[in-house]
């Protein structure tokens, strides 16, 4: 699809959170265009997703199994294009350079279900030529089920984005700076990653202690090769990216401050405190990115402990950063997530898909907590969550995203991801007829107040 894009950091503009997960099976048709009608009818001009691949065995779409794939759950099997002609000649030729591996990598995967491919019979593992052919040969029907899947995909991407434009309505996607360590993308560009001789990560991603977790968090992703990335001038990396903003119009790089320094933890270590930093070329990345992407329409999630190699990286390729509202109240003025201390050029957030909800958050509070919040937005308890959503309405930050959980006003019950935890995330729908012409009509009315109605 040509990359036609919305500018989304123009001007004052809100924003709604909502993976299409929440919409139920087939997000990509009918469904998506009515929330995306809902959206424009509310004054919203951007609708925020999380990563759109394959997701993991939980749900988790942070830990995907291909990079570039979409979730074929997202497909409205009722409205599934023919494969032919030139449209389906047009995206085998432009998504070539990964979808035979990845649909190899699908069925093998299938084939193979008691393991991951580290697991797989040798020749298979190490992509032996003859292997693969005969592989390929084997699974051919299957093989072209999965490339229909994905041009499936593709196009009713494509529809829906052409709808979302035509409402004024853009794209806001996210990419996990780190992928799955049995996905397709470590089989198929396993030099692009540091791993051993059998194909499991030699070390592994996370980040150290900090005030949160006395042992730091190690989330056990494969790290990069940046020397040979270096080498092929990022050639993966700008691959993903360009599939990404072929369906975005903006893009969060998650867990940015990597692209400064990553945290190397050794395969097998126990906790991430046996990690250290090592620098990330992350502005010879971004410089790369720039020339392909005129612009750069990246944001950068730079969250968390924050030094000021990240704040220069970010600063130097004119990234937007995030304000957390639900981080502002730990009784320091100077607190960036405080709606006073915001910037024009970030996006400002009430909660991520991480927070709780604005009501089973207020309710969580402690006392102490729940007084500052309080006499700062200068609200009773029972006002704080409408006080929030009007704050990050009413911020300088060019763009204010808010999730639709908390429009609805719900509670923890609606909660869509605990860090930490296994079960029970990714799973909340959005409840039929619960974003309705009343909901819209509000939500226009606080976007023109807060000057953010397109």
């Amino acid at each position: 699809m040509p990359e036609v894009r919305l500018t989304l950091t123009d001007r004052r503009r809100a924003g709604v959170l909502l993976h299409l997960s929440s919409l139920g099976e087939g997000a990509l048709g009918a469904a998506g265009r009515r929330f995306v009608d809902w959206l424009a009818d509310a004054g919203f001009s951007v609708w925020q997703v999380l990563p759109v691949g394959p997701p993991g065995f939980d749900g988790s779409p942070y830990w995907l199994g291909s990079d570039f794939a979409g979730n074929p759950a997202f497909i409205d099997p009722a409205e599934a294009p023919e494969p032919r002609g030139p449209a389906w000649e047009a995206f085998l030729a432009e998504q070539a350079h990964w979808l035979e591996d990845y649909a190899l990598f699908t069925v093998l995967q299938r084939a193979h279900p008691d393991s991951g491919w580290t697991g797989w019979p040798q020749a298979l593992r190490e992509r032996d030529p003859a292997a693969l052919r005969r592989a390929g040969e084997t699974y051919g029907e299957a093989l072209e089920a999965v490339r229909v899947e994905q041009f499936a995909f593709h196009e009713q991407w494509r529809r829906l984005r052409e709808h979302a434009h035509g409402r004024g309505v853009g794209l806001f996607g996210d990419l996990p700076i780190y992928v799955a360590p049995e996905g397709a993308d470590t089989w198929a560009c396993r030099g692009q990653f540091r791993l051993d001789a059998s194909g499991l990560p030699s070390v592994v991603a996370g980040v150290p202690p900090d005030y949160f977790s006395a042992d730091g968090q190690l989330w056990g992703n494969p790290l990069y090769d940046w020397d040979l990335m270096r080498r092929d001038r990022f050639l993966h990396w700008r691959r993903r990216v360009a599939q990404q903003l072929r369906r975005f119009d903006l893009l969060r790089v998650d867990h940015f401050r990597g692209l400064a320094a990553h945290w190397v933890v050794p395969a097998g270590a126990s906790t991430a405190r046996e990690g250290h930093w090592q620098a990330t070329p992350g502005g010879e990345l971004l410089d790369a990115l720039a020339q392909d992407h005129p612009g750069l329409p990246l944001v950068a999630e730079d969250l968390g402990v924050i030094t000021p190699d990240v704040e220069e990286l970010r600063g130097r390729h004119g990234l937007p950063g995030m304000h957390v509202l639900q981080f502002g109240f730990d009784g320091s003025g100077d607190n960036p997530h405080l709606p006073h201390m915001h910037r024009h050029d970030s996006v400002v957030y009430t909660g991520t898909h991480d927070n709780d909800t604005l009501l089973g958050w207020e309710r969580a509070l402690d006392p102490g907590t729940r007084w500052r919040v309080g006499f700062y937005l200068r609200a009773s308890p029972c006002e704080i969550p409408e006080a929030m959503l009007r704050a990050a309405l009413g911020s300088v930050a060019r763009l204010a995203v808010l999730t639709l959980q908390d429009l609805l006003g719900l509670g923890a019950e609606a909660r869509f991801n605990t860090p930490g935890t296994t079960v029970g995330n990714w799973s909340w729908r959005l409840p039929a007829g619960a974003a309705d012409a009343a909901l819209a009509e509000r939500c226009l009315l606080l976007n023109r107040t807060y000057g953010r109605a397109g």
